[in-house]
């Protein structure tokens, strides 16, 4: 055990926990999109980067030594998170007003948290494929970030591998391990932990879309800073347990 400062909050941590595990399991929050609770830390996003004594660093990879001096909370710093939201963005295609996920979507409450106002940079609006061939899930390649948080829980929890990263860079997105190339054509169920993780709206189960009326969802009660990680709440908004 051990404990570093938090924007001069003392936070206790466990031996191997990095800064982002340390913080949630204190109730702290810093902001973050490819980090759960559950799975090994990814480092994809680095909207969770913090100053650590006087150095960024991603805190969901950054292991917690005792008496650290961590910034989480400063002008810059929230200029480069909202930055990269931004780019995040564009660089997909999200249209917030007639998401099925609007109200759950940790980007857009990233996004309202970090005072974002307009898009910033030009839209790409990418040629990306809708799946709907699944009898119980629907798939928007649209909306996808590359987390990596669907690729890791089939593999790793589901122990079906049903999802995958292909190519490099810009290039870069996600797949459907099947020999077609859709979902129908793979052994994923609505009730699989790879369906329920996804921060945004690229997973979502069908006929379930605005069975909670926008208003009523988990960060219209209250904002993404107010609780350290909000996971496990908008997994039970999907399964319907919040409904």
């Amino acid at each position: 055990m051990g404990t570093f400062t938090l924007d001069g909050r003392p936070v206790a941590f466990a031996e191997g926990q990095t800064i982002l595990q340390a913080a949630v399991a204190a109730g702290a929050y810093i902001p973050h999109l490819c980090f759960h609770p559950e799975f090994k830390p990814h480092g994809s996003c680095k909207v969770c980067t913090v100053r650590v004594g006087g150095r960024e660093a991603a805190s969901c990879t950054t292991r917690a030594t005792e008496g650290a001096v961590v910034e989480r909370d400063t002008p810059d710093l929230n200029a480069d998170r909202r930055a990269l939201v931004q780019m995040l963005f564009v660089e997909g295609n999200h249209f917030c007003p007639s998401c099925e996920k609007s109200g759950d979507c940790k980007l857009q409450a990233t996004a309202y948290d970090l005072g974002m106002v307009s898009p910033h940079f030009d839209h790409f609006f990418p040629d990306r494929p809708v799946d709907a061939s699944h009898p119980e899930l629907l798939l928007d390649f649209n909306r996808c970030i590359l987390c990596s948080l669907c690729v890791r829980a089939s593999r790793d929890v589901d122990r079906k591998n049903a999802f995958a990263l292909a190519g490099r860079g810009i290039r870069t997105r996600l797949i459907v391990n099947s020999r077609t190339g859709r979902l129908a054509d793979t052994d994923v169920t609505a009730g699989d932990k790879a369906a329920h993780v996804c921060p945004v709206g690229v997973i979502l189960p069908k006929r379930r879309g605005f069975a909670i009326p926008i208003g009523q969802r988990v960060f219209d009660a209250k904002p993404i800073s107010a609780r350290a990680d909000a996971s496990a709440e908008i997994a039970s908004a999907e399964s319907g347990e919040g409904a």
